[in-house]
């Protein structure tokens, strides 16, 4: 192996060990409420909504919305997949399972639970990574007793249910309960390095998604 090989992959673990650290720090600081931390986690011209960018922007967005509805909230990261699109780029997908406490207009506050997953590209700006953008895509989100069955799963108190879109980003939830059974024939080849979500994708779009700001 040559010294610029071995650079080469000491970089990739050193960037793979930023990038995990990239959701925990986000939850933290948007459960603490800590919105210059929370900022401070996406690259300096981030996009904000459809005219605006910065963390600036991002900041006064966020003070805002993070007010109502919720009261307090609280994100338990999960599983993490990162893939690099080159050394300065790369994409993944993070599980995140959260629960918010909810004030409902007329009566006590509830516990909504929620499961989702964040679909991320990361970019690294001045030799220190950041998020380029966060999609959330909800599974499902509904109060404490009552369990969020059927397709229809998320509910937030006051609001009719309305389905989520956990499995879009990914063909093969929908393909397995169009089929009766094992399709046959081989197993396909294991996905090339750095496109595992890219085959499990398999061309398809990314889902157009009404953000929830507190995610």
């Amino acid at each position: 192996m040559t010294d610029a090989e071995l650079l080469r992959r000491i970089d990739r673990l050193e960037s793979l060990d930023a990038i995990r650290q990239l959701p925990a720090k986000y939850a933290l600081s948007l459960d603490m409420r800590d919105m210059e931390a929370m900022v401070s986690l996406f690259e300096p011209d981030v996009r904000v909504g459809k005219g605006a960018s910065g963390r600036q922007a991002l900041r006064a967005y966020m003070d805002q919305t993070l007010r109502a509805p919720f009261t307090g909230t609280s994100h338990h990261i999960g599983g993490h997949v990162i893939e690099f699109d080159d050394a300065d780029h790369a994409h993944g997908v993070v599980y995140s399972k959260n629960e918010h406490e909810t004030p409902v207009p007329g009566g006590a506050d509830e516990w909504v639970i929620m499961q989702m997953m964040y679909v991320d590209n990361y970019v690294r700006v001045d030799g220190r990574w950041y998020f380029a953008r966060r999609l959330p895509l909800y599974w499902y989100a509904t109060d404490l007793n009552a369990p969020p069955v059927g397709p229809n799963k998320m509910r937030w108190p006051g609001t009719e249910w309305v389905e989520g879109n956990f499995h879009k980003l990914f063909p093969s939830f929908d393909e397995f309960w169009a089929r009766d059974g094992d399709p046959g024939g081989p197993v396909a080849d294991p996905a090339p390095l750095e496109k595992f979500l890219e085959t499990m994708r398999r061309g398809q779009s990314v889902p157009k998604v009404k953000v929830r700001a507190t995610e």
